[in-house]
């Protein structure tokens, strides 16, 4: 199923009829309540920086994001499609619903609408503390280009990609030298993959690193409140770890070659060490999901496995299989910034510090603004102009999207293509209808494939 997703025009939803000088419209207290217990409850309880499987699985049973779809249709419908200002479990919230809106979201300078809001930064900086995302002004900038440099951020073949591709091949062959590969597999795979990337082969069999990061990332779930002294002494831990392999690491990991970009004092550039682990790891799910639904759509199986078995150079229609799979189950469904100086949306002016909400997990599967957006469909990634379309943001858009996407795309592509090449996906479990709207979640850990050869 191929559909185009073009830009669409800039005209918003619908009129709205903003006045500049009027006051915010306001969530009412049924609404907001409603807001806190189906949408941003569950999204802490999942976990901020490190998912909770066992809640997902429960997630998965009870259908949750319909709920919160529903109370944000709701809220989109009353409003008229109005920014809405409520308040969340860690303060206020302007919660973004016209598409005008979201489009100027995604071109606001990362200087004005930065990343850092209060939230996000209490859970992070548990982990990176000296990361991009931690950091405003100058001294972000200086840490951007550093982590930019060493993800060739703007580059769709990373200088590195042989070397990345051997690593691949050799780690994956614990996978397909098995019949059956379930989640737990895949997880242990992709770190140690993430070791080898990031750190080098030396790495490579240190699950003690990946289990302390594990515990820190837990740690960040409760944005910094539970046991802060014991977190900070882990990361200490971490971080002597980390620099001593970085100390040796081979020219070709991300590690090395951060440290081989010129940087000012204090930009510490292997402050992002962290974050480039968490993302390689938290590929896993990424790739568990991409290959389930494969396995339930056989039209798309047999594409992406004759690219696979051609060895088709960039892997075009896996890596849009993944962007899919990625729009249908985002990584990170709610992007938060906060205002650094005032702004106005819909005619009503903001101060400084106001923090701004999109719910794009709800928006990019949204039917009545994507074409089949509940169903799986890879072609509209090779769609012209599909990347600028902000109705579908995997890897965000703007100053702020994914640096690390062109890196994370192809370690997941050549991992799914390692698996196909040579099998067959069957007998996966849980069980998809691919004929019917997916379900808002999966039970990512249960997940199973058989591999059959062909």
């Amino acid at each position: 199923m191929t559909q185009s997703t073009e830009a669409p025009d800039t005209a918003p939803d619908t009129p709205r009829g903003a006045t500049p000088g009027l006051p915010p419209v306001r969530a009412g207290l049924a609404e907001t309540v409603r807001f806190v217990a189906t949408h941003t409850l569950p999204v802490f309880v999942r976990g901020v920086a490190n998912p909770r499987f066992p809640v997902m699985a429960l997630y998965s049973r009870v259908n949750q994001p319909a709920w919160s779809n529903a109370t944000l249709r709701a809220m989109r419908a009353r409003h008229r499609g109005a920014p809405v200002m409520v308040r969340a479990l860690s303060g206020e919230m302007l919660v973004l619903f016209d598409q005008g809106d979201v489009r100027r979201f995604f071109e606001e300078p990362v200087s004005d609408l930065a990343m850092d809001a209060d939230d996000k930064y209490a859970s992070l900086s548990v982990f990176e503390p000296t990361g991009v995302i931690c950091s405003h002004g100058p001294v972000r900038e200086d840490r951007r280009r550093v982590n930019d440099h060493a993800l060739a951020a703007d580059r769709p073949v990373h200088p590195s990609c042989a070397e990345f591709q051997t690593v691949v091949e050799e780690e994956c062959r614990r996978l397909t030298s098995r019949s059956v590969v379930d989640f737990p597999l895949l997880w242990k795979t992709l770190t140690r993959i993430s070791r080898r990337v990031v750190l080098g082969d030396q790495a490579s069999d240190d699950q003690e690193l990946s289990d302390w990061l594990a515990t820190l990332r837990g740690q960040a779930n409760w944005m910094g409140r539970s046991k802060p002294e014991a977190a900070k002494a882990l990361y200490s831990r971490i971080e002597a770890r980390i620099t001593r392999y970085a100390a040796d690491a081979p020219a070709h990991t991300l590690a090395a070659r951060a440290l081989a970009e010129p940087c000012p004092e204090g930009t510490d550039p292997l402050g992002q060490t962290h974050h480039w682990l968490l993302g390689i790891d938290l590929a896993a799910p990424v790739v568990a999901r991409t290959l389930l639904l494969l396995a339930h759509h056989p039209a798309e199986q047999d594409a992406a496995h004759a690219e696979a078995a051609g060895r088709v150079p960039g892997l075009p229609r896996l890596r849009a299989c993944l962007e899919e799979s990625v729009r249908l189950y985002p990584i990170v469904p709610d992007l938060v910034r906060v205002t650094r100086t005032e702004t106005e949306w819909g005619g009503v002016r903001y101060p400084a510090g106001t923090n701004v909400l999109v719910p794009m997990g709800f928006h990019q599967r949204d039917p009545e603004r994507v074409d089949g957006g509940n169903l799986f469909a890879p072609g509209r990634w090779l769609a012209p102009g599909v990347h600028r379309d902000t109705r579908v943001a995997p890897f965000s858009h703007g100053g702020a999207r994914c640096p690390g996407e062109y890196v994370a795309l192809l370690l997941t592509s050549l991992v799914c293509a390692e698996v196909l090449r040579g099998h067959r996906l069957t007998g996966a479990r849980p069980v998809l209808d691919p004929g019917r709207p997916l379900p808002g979640i999966l039970d990512t850990a249960a997940i199973r494939l058989r591999l059959g050869r062909v």
